[in-house]
């Protein structure tokens, strides 16, 4: 059996199980976006990690160093986010290959440096090694926040409201325009692929969203709603109906004449958005309390067995898209 067989997913299935025989009480490990650690001073801590490796999640001539630097730490602070968490601080492993420029590195840890500042999240550490074949980036983030209050994926009943934070589908765009020439890069592509480059977490949303106790599960959007829907589903026990028409689509990526159709594969499946994906009782939701926090509802959690996700088009059904990105079924 090859990797490429069974994917991502299922290869962290293979594993996690017996990982979890060996979680203290009260701690939560693999399945969320961040880890928790309970009960220190009346805080649970959450821990999250993620890893950027050249011409896989980036490419170096495109991002130059300062935007790679904020992406960095952008995509593992989304992941605290997604929790409901404070940024306290950030650890730094940086595999380079010999020949890249001093320069570039500077302009890197600029950029990582900005968006530290801007979000309290200090560099505490790290590492630094050589690398053969490109840069490898992997971050770590620590945050926190009251005890008992930090988000997860398996809190979603049926009935529940699916929302999503900001438009979907820009980023994927944007990495279009990058790996094709023949695209013309106009002033609308050039917004799309600094989307792509330069996320912003929704670090202040979520700590609103994580102190609401109907906000039942939440996470970021990191590989595409199709795919990460999927993570509260499973996690959570429960089936979900999505409204395509109901998804928020920027007029940049309108104007880029790609198609309706072509579009919302792009929103539900491009992924790197690192928006929210969260679930909410319907009983707290309400259109005004949606537009005051600038959120859009895309569909409903219902009790349908098989963990299965129906796509309707103006409430008809309709053929279902693909399943977000995973790096190994390729």
């Amino acid at each position: 059996m090859r990797l490429n067989e069974i994917g991502e997913f299922g290869f962290i299935k293979r594993f996690s199980e017996k990982h979890f025989q060996n979680l203290p009480k009260g701690y939560t490990g693999i399945g969320d976006d961040c880890a928790v650690i309970p009960n220190i001073g009346g805080h649970e801590y959450t821990v999250s990690t993620d890893m950027l490796i050249e011409d896989v999640h980036f490419v170096r001539s495109e991002i130059g160093g300062y935007l790679l630097g904020h992406k960095s730490l952008a995509v593992n602070l989304s992941d605290l986010a997604a929790s409901g968490s404070t940024p306290c601080g950030a650890f730094l492993s940086i595999a380079v290959p010999g020949d890249v420029e001093v320069e570039f590195l500077d302009s890197f840890m600029d950029g990582f440096y900005k968006l530290s500042t801007v979000y309290g999240c200090p560099l505490l550490g790290g590492d630094t090694t050589g690398s053969r074949h490109g840069l490898a980036i992997n971050v770590t983030v620590i945050g926190h926040c009251p005890e008992g209050r930090s988000k997860g994926r398996d809190k979603s009943l049926p009935g529940d409201i699916i929302c999503v934070s900001g438009p979907l589908g820009d980023s994927a765009a944007g990495l279009r325009y990058i790996l094709d020439p023949s695209l013309e890069r106009n002033d609308n592509a050039l917004k799309l692929i600094r989307r792509h480059h330069a996320p912003k977490p929704r670090i202040l949303l979520g700590q609103q969203l994580g102190s609401i106790s109907q906000v039942h599960s939440m996470m970021d959007i990191s590989d595409g709603v199709a795919s990460d829907i999927r993570h509260i589903l499973q996690r959570s026990n429960v089936s979900a109906m999505i409204e395509t028409t109901a998804l928020p689509i920027s007029p940049t990526l309108r104007e880029t004449g790609l198609g309706s159709s072509t579009i919302n594969e792009l929103a539900l499946c491009g992924g790197e958005d690192y928006e929210l994906l969260f679930t909410v009782d319907p009983a707290f939701y309400t259109q005004e309390w949606a537009n005051k926090m600038k959120i859009t509802a895309i569909g409903r959690i219902t009790a349908a067995p098989g963990q299965q996700v129906i796509y309707t088009e103006n409430g008809i059904s309709t053929n279902a898209f693909g399943g977000g990105y995973d790096h190994f079924a390729c």
